[in-house]
């Protein structure tokens, strides 16, 4: 086995290439079943008119002005 890349034959070259290959593969795959697919955390967007002017307390009443 050589210890530099320069002077490195084929199939020290061809086993880096497989060993980065099956690296990029497996993050890959964890990253992908990593991924929830459920649309527990999905947000969704809410349309609020505005109507009249409040003021929001810590105690939930709102207050017209």
């Amino acid at each position: 086995m050589n210890h530099s890349i320069y002077s490195a034959d084929r199939m020290t070259h061809l086993k880096i290439v497989v060993v980065a290959l099956v690296a990029g593969i497996a993050v890959a795959g964890v990253g992908i079943a990593a991924h929830s697919s459920n649309d527990v955390y999905a947000q969704t967007a809410h349309v609020i008119k505005a109507e009249k002017t409040v003021t929001m307390t810590s105690s939930d009443t709102s207050i017209i002005r």
